[in-house]
């Protein structure tokens, strides 16, 4: 593996101003599935001091504030937490001695864990003088255009106004069809949306390992500048508490997303938080891998679950992947599924294979009698309203 320039790296970790930090829920709770309150304050002490601009980490003032009621830290450091915790929080006061494998008893558990995590952590930054703020998510809420512009302008406002805000996916009403499915990706995402500087990870395990991290002979890997750097590599689970939903892979996974939208990545253990975020030589630290882009397509790519498909002559593919144009009535050759305008579509080639993602204008029922036709014979037939495209290209990402 690569040899690490420290000083690089910890130059890059230390001057970062907008942070976002996210937590699992095995660093949070007992193996019972109920909050572990010293470790929640053992957490909220090092974000606190890191906002404060002390790395000493010598537990709480109660009450003496450092920008509380300022913009971010005495540093200009912000710091946006991503908690996982909910469910885990509300098996134990639910009488569950597990993580429940139906939706509606997950969604249960999420609706009494998360007033009990938010509370946990209200109180436990309270002994710093700092606010705190809800914000709850689904992969709807950030992939339709008017929903995302709504978030980030609410994760801007707290931030702006001194308080931290505490990110989780919104499991009591999330389905299925609408989960980001792990707070790792949610984070990633999180930190596209909220132009961070900066990515942490933390785990039950000090970073990635070119094996199982238990197997004698392994080692961790220090820095990954490229996926070639994990050639060969074995990404197992990192989680063993049975309370929580992500493992190694998953970490990986948004690692992935937020280098290649600009975002460097420390994925590190939750003991080594504040060591992570002084920029010191602690866990993996994943390069940059892209540029930071402006727009939501992120989300689209990686937060939306399709609710149909459209296939494409072999024209409108050229247009759509070459042209990076908008997907028009006349290149579609068959529609399936159920959905709405506004809602999350598959383009595919003839193939079946998916080449793009989209926002589609359309109802699925809708659709059938606009296939192969201009919008100018549809305009004149059915109204002004259907001379438009069926996706528009600023609702549109390319596929791998």
């Amino acid at each position: 593996m690569a040899e690490q320039d420290g000083s690089a790296v910890r130059d890059e970790v230390a001057a970062a101003r907008r942070i976002v930090v996210k937590i699992g829920s095995s660093s949070l709770t007992t193996a019972a599935g109920g909050l572990d309150a010293d470790r929640v304050d053992a957490l909220v002490d090092v974000l606190a001091k890191v906002l404060d601009g002390d790395g000493k980490g010598d537990g709480g003032r109660d009450g003496d504030s450092k920008g509380g009621d300022g913009r971010g830290g005495a540093n200009g450091k912000e710091i946006v937490l991503v908690s996982s915790g909910a469910i885990a929080a509300g098996l134990a006061p639910l009488g569950l001695d597990r993580r429940p494998r139906d939706l509606a008893r997950q969604q249960a558990a999420a609706s009494v864990g998360q007033g009990l995590l938010v509370a946990r952590y209200t109180a436990s930054f309270a002994r710093y003088g700092r606010r705190v703020g809800q914000v709850l998510l689904t992969t709807d809420d950030t992939s339709r255009r008017a929903h995302y512009r709504n978030a980030t302008r609410t994760l801007d406002q707290l931030l702006a106004m001194g308080a931290l805000p505490i990110v989780n996916e919104n499991d009591t009403v999330a389905t299925d069809e609408i989960r980001f499915g792990d707070n790792d990706r949610l984070a990633a995402l999180v930190a596209h949306l909220v132009r961070a500087d900066l990515l942490v990870l933390l785990s039950d395990v000090d970073g990635l390992y070119d094996g199982d991290p238990r197997t004698p002979g392994t080692s961790r890997i220090d820095e990954v500048r490229g996926p070639e750097d994990l050639d060969g590599v074995s990404i197992g689970s990192a989680g063993r508490s049975g309370v929580g939903t992500g493992g190694m892979v998953t970490k990986v996974e948004a690692a992935r997303i937020a280098t290649a939208a600009g975002v460097p990545v420390v994925l590190t253990s939750a003991s080594r938080a504040g060591d992570a975020l002084l920029g010191r030589h602690t866990g993996t630290f994943f390069h940059r891998t892209g540029r930071r882009s402006a727009n939501r397509l992120l989300w689209l790519a990686h937060a939306s679950a399709p609710r149909g498909a459209l296939t494409l002559d072999d024209g409108a593919v050229r247009a759509v992947v070459e042209r990076r144009t908008s997907l028009l009535p006349a290149g579609i050759a068959a529609v399936e599924g159920e959905f709405t305008a506004g809602d999350p579509v598959e383009l595919r080639d003839t193939q079946g294979r998916p080449v793009a993602r989209g926002l589609v204008n359309f109802d699925a029922k809708e659709i059938p009698q606009l296939i192969g036709r201009s919008t100018r014979d549809l305009a004149r037939e059915l109204g002004p309203a259907y001379e438009r495209e069926v996706v528009h290209r600023d609702d549109l990402v390319l596929l791998d």
